[in-house]
Parts: C-alpha cells; sequence; structure tokens
C-alpha cells in the first residue's frame, strides 16, 4: 500500500461557526467550494486508486471539485454522531457544562435516529474503515487511497492508525479543504503531512 490520504471537506457555513455538524446535510460556501478546487493541484500526480467519501454532500462536493473521481460512498465515513449538541457550539455547551470536552465526555443524547456517539464507538467505526483500506490494498500495490470526510471522524482514525485511543485524536487538528497523509517509516505507521493546502493568494477566486 501506497499512503492514506486523508481529505477533510471545505468550509460549510456550520464549520465557520464553530456549530458541531454530523447528518446535518449543509452545502459547501464559496469559500469551502475554492478550498476544494485548489485541492486539486495538490493531488496531480498521485497515483490514486481508490477514493472513499462520506455519503454527505460537502465531503461528496469536495471530491468532485478535487478532481477525484470514481469515489465510492461509505456510509462508516460520516462525521460523529453529536447528539443533543448537533449545531451548538462549544461555547454554547461551556455555558452549562464549563469543563465539557468532546474527546473525553462524549455528547448528550439525541433522538432515537440520532442518538450520539461515544469516542469508543467512533473509534469502532474508524477501525472497520482502516480495516476496509488494508483489505483493498492488498490488490492496489503501491498506490494511494483517498478518504473525504470530516473533522473529528478523520482525527479519531488518524489516532486509530497509529495504535492510539480514539480520544486522542484530540492532538491531530485538521483544517477545512486541507490534505494530511499517513503511511510508514520503518514499517511503522507514522503522520507523513498535515494540513497541506495551498496559500489562499494562490486559490482561485
Amino acid at each position: 500500500m501506497g499512503e492514506l490520504i486523508l481529505i477533510r471537506h471545505g468550509e460549510t457555513e456550520w464549520s465557520r461557526s464553530g456549530q458541531h455538524t454530523s447528518w446535518t446535510d449543509l452545502p459547501l460556501t464559496a469559500t469551502g467550494e475554492r478550498q476544494a478546487r485548489a485541492l486539486a493541484p495538490l493531488l496531480t500526480g498521485r497515483n490514486i486508486a481508490l477514493t472513499l467519501v462520506s455519503p454527505a454532500v460537502r465531503a461528496r462536493r469536495t471530491a468532485e471539485l478535487a478532481g477525484l473521481t470514481g469515489a465510492r460512498v461509505t456510509p462508516e465515513l460520516r462525521e460523529w454522531d453529536y447528539g443533543g449538541y448537533e449545531g451548538v457550539t462549544t461555547r454554547e455547551i461551556h455555558r452549562t457544562r464549563p469543563f465539557w470536552n468532546l474527546w473525553t465526555d462524549g455528547v448528550d443524547p439525541g433522538s432515537d435516529e440520532h442518538p450520539g456517539e461515544s469516542p469508543a464507538q467512533v473509534g469502532q467505526r474508524a477501525d472497520q474503515v482502516l480495516a476496509g483500506v488494508r483489505s483493498a490494498a492488498e490488490g492496489l500495490g503501491s498506490a494511494d487511497i483517498a478518504l473525504v470526510a470530516h473533522s473529528h471522524f478523520l482525527r479519531v482514525l488518524t489516532a486509530r492508525y497509529l495504535g492510539l485511543t480514539p480520544a486522542e485524536g484530540r492532538l491531530f487538528q485538521l483544517a477545512t479543504g486541507a490534505l494530511s497523509q499517513l503511511g510508514t517509516e520503518h514499517g511503522q505507521p507514522v503522520v507523513t503531512a498535515l494540513n497541506v493546502a495551498l496559500p489562499e493568494s494562490l486559490q482561485d477566486t
């Protein structure tokens, strides 16, 4: 296997305002679309044999604008289910829970359809994705695999790839419309790039 390329979708209204966004299916802003298009030159020349994408519109549109064709929609790549904190900012949560931390405390329960997830549950999904990636990579040689998804989920996935706990995803901040890479060094899993993006001055306006 080559490298695992992680792409967080471009900006949405809620990512800009800091509102937790899991199942709410917001489109990219104009800035988000520009960020997504700016990923294309960063991917030029890469041998990407497989692209997996979250079902969310913001992720699928990012993959499209980045030039990643034939992306396979993968439900397990959806964002952390924030339950009762959907659409709520951390600042607002801290008004009633001043010491709340997503990575250790999880979320308040939501509806039956969106009850919320614990860090361990998100970690289980990340493990499923990684198992699928490793299985697919067996027939791809040194080609790369791209995952287009969401901030908190990809942070958990990064932690699990490195053998860390799901909660240690807190160590890896991922920017909107940016590219990160996971690979190996001397047979050990490592982060080979984090938050790569073209400067705004070089992005199409």
